[in-house]
């Protein structure tokens, strides 16, 4: 799994800004930050495939004498989960922020940044243990690079701060679901039967799974009505699989609608319409 180690932290920094100029390396900066408010407090929803984009903001305070010019330094936003020293999974902004001064002292500068965070199942969500509310960290690097082999000799000098605990962000598999209503056209008093499946994003098998053991509910709106009326609650089985019996008795059409859990995005069908004779 991916770590938020310093090896992937400079890597990060050098693919974003380019092999940086020569620079003294200095102790760790009196750095000091807000809150980290990823995706506008709102959960983040990821299938099998597409990538996801969130945008990030945060405020944080600097020396006036330190300058990230995203060169010599760098300062980013990421997501983890596990220990802060030993992440269990992480994932870093991949674009430099775009940040204003906000407020200034005889000896500190405070700006407000908004950077991009990008989450693709394919290369970042592992297992089922991603779904959960993940922490924001901020890092900070300054590199020291020569590159001048005249005299037989190259370096390359990084020094990595973290702090985390600054936010969090929960992420969440994406749910679908199906509706089947049978047979069709219906007769007036004869019974109908109405499946359905519901599955979710799998990031271990890149696949859309069944969730069994979710209560679902089935709706229906008679025809020319303007809203849908709960009709009775079905329990996934196995594979995810949905089933109940109904007795026709309008023109109409069903659903099934998932609320959703902690881990598993809320997802209504579509909706099939029945015509009852």
């Amino acid at each position: 799994m991916r770590k938020l180690a310093i090896s992937a932290a400079v890597s990060g920094a050098l693919a974003l800004t380019g092999l940086a100029a020569p620079a003294a390396l200095a102790d760790s900066p009196d750095l000091t930050f807000g809150a980290v408010t990823v995706n506008n407090g709102k959960p983040i929803a990821v299938g099998t495939r597409a990538a996801v984009t969130v945008p990030v903001t945060y405020s944080f305070t600097r020396p006036d004498d330190l300058v990230i010019d995203y060169k010599n330094n760098f300062l980013i936003v990421a997501l983890y989960r596990g220990p802060l020293a030993e992440t269990d999974n992480a994932v870093e902004a991949g674009s430099k922020p775009v940040c204003t001064t906000t407020a200034t002292t005889d000896t500190t500068v405070t700006e407000s940044c908004a950077a991009k965070l990008t989450i693709d199942p394919r290369d970042n969500l592992y297992t089922a243990a991603d779904a959960t509310t993940w922490k924001a960290a901020a890092l900070y690097s300054q590199t020291a690079i020569d590159l001048d082999e005249s005299d037989g000799h190259i370096s390359l000098h990084t020094g990595i701060d973290v702090w985390g605990n600054l936010g969090t962000a929960k992420l969440q598999r994406i749910s679908r679901v199906t509706v089947n209503a049978t047979p069709e056209p219906a007769v007036k008093g004869r019974t109908l039967t109405v499946k359905g499946k519901l599955t979710r994003a799998d990031w271990n098998t890149g696949t859309y799974a069944g969730y069994k053991g979710q209560k679902v509910t089935l709706q229906f709106k008679a025809k020319g009505a303007t809203a849908y009326t709960d009709v009775k609650t079905v329990t996934s089985g196995a594979g995810g699989a949905l089933s109940t019996t109904v007795k026709a008795s309008k023109d109409g059409s069903y659903r099934y609608k998932f609320a959703g859990t902690s881990t598993t995005t809320a997802k209504t069908s579509a909706a099939d319409y029945v015509d009852v004779k």
